[in-house]
């Protein structure tokens, strides 16, 4: 039987729940939220015993846990901090830190300690994520020239977001997301898929800006941004993210024998599909139906759709927790945290005159999955 323990109890933290379901040998040995009633609250849900101070939170369980930190991004970085000071391993939730001298504290902290430390999204651990690294890897399009990828979500300022619950009661953290605004929120969803595909990105040329005015929250926060990402070994990439436009998550690989395309990021079993490129009557064009791709053989535990979102939170966990079983290098190493907080970072500031951003940190590509080699 595996350990975690959770911090923080709000709406994503409901989603890890229903995630770590699908792995019975896991067990959550200890929680807490720093809002009693809502601790309490998910505690009763789930059948868990809440810890009435971080204090107790750390006495219960041994050195060396692993600590969910499902906390509001602002707290991120000092949640993660205390428990590499008092010796557990970390999985973030995204973004690892809301500064780099901050990232890089805790990147330095956990290497002198010893310790795990890596941060959200796991996407890149499932199915469709694989599948799509598979087959760039197998050379079904050729060559990777270009990416084109989305991560629109629909004018959300006129949503009923108010209505929005988790399965415990916690509401949707409207404030905090428009605060902290979707590139930081949503663009790891796929930096991390391309990061592990291409390896580091070594340049990154981006603008952003608040295209719309106060949404409640009192900030000036973007809600759009795009940026054209420049890649150690690899093709160009334009990422775009946006709270404004109609909902569009898709990513697109263009190679030189025709496309990989993917609709769903936020869906672990989202349809790959490869769009052969061929003339007709002169016309040079794509397939317009395409061909799935699919992987052989059993891939990971699924759940079902919650909300916008179809993904099992607990991969990135159990990729930690298995590399701890094993004595190995996870694939979500620190340094790819780090990367992945100053890509994003360097988006998220870039404003409408910063021009091109040099990145400073570096990663490796990522291994894949044993079932998706």
């Amino acid at each position: 039987m595996s350990a975690v323990s959770i911090i923080g109890c709000g709406f994503v933290a409901d989603l890890y729940m229903r995630s770590l379901a699908t792995f019975p040998a896991v067990q959550v040995v200890a929680v807490f939220d720093r809002d009693a009633a809502r601790c309490r609250a998910f505690c009763k849900f789930w059948n868990l015993k809440p810890s009435g101070s971080l204090t107790e939170f750390f006495a219960s369980q041994p050195k060396g846990t692993l600590v969910l930190n499902l906390t509001n991004p602002g707290v991120h970085f000092e949640v993660n901090k205390t428990c590499l000071e008092n010796g557990f391993h970390v999985y973030s939730e995204k973004p690892l830190a809301m500064s780099m001298d901050e990232a890089k504290a805790l990147h330095i902290l956990a290497a002198d300690a010893d310790l795990l430390l890596a941060s959200a999204p796991c996407s890149v651990l499932g199915e469709a994520a694989q599948t799509l690294g598979h087959a760039i890897r197998s050379g079904v399009a050729g060559k990777p020239r270009l990416i084109y990828a989305e991560l629109d979500d629909g004018f959300v300022p006129q949503a009923p977001f108010a209505d929005w619950t988790s399965e415990s009661g916690a509401s949707w953290p409207w404030r905090d997301e428009f605060q902290v605004g979707c590139t930081l929120e949503h663009a790891g969803y796929y930096l991390t898929w391309l990061i592990a595909f291409f390896g580091s990105v070594t340049r990154v040329v981006a603008s952003s800006t608040q295209v719309l005015g106060d949404k409640g929250d009192g900030g000036t926060t973007p809600d759009f941004s795009t940026a054209t990402l420049f890649f150690e070994d690899g093709p160009v990439a334009r990422l775009t993210c946006s709270i404004i436009a109609p909902h569009n998550h898709e990513i697109k690989v263009i190679g030189d024998a025709g496309v990989l395309r993917l609709k769903r990021a936020w869906h672990n079993t989202a349809a790959v599909r490869f769009h052969r490129r061929f003339t007709l009557r002169r016309r040079l064009m794509e397939h317009p139906l395409g061909k799935r791709l699919r992987l052989k053989g059993e891939t990971h535990p699924k759940v079902g759709r919650r909300g916008a979102a179809a993904m099992n939170f607990a991969l990135g966990p159990m990729e930690l927790l298995s590399a701890i079983a094993e004595n190995r290098q996870p694939r979500l190493t620190s340094e790819f945290a780090l990367h992945l907080n100053e890509v994003t970072l360097a988006i998220q500031n870039s404003g409408n005159s910063t021009g091109a951003q040099v990145m400073e940190t570096r990663c490796s590509p990522m291994e894949p999955m044993p079932w998706a080699m």
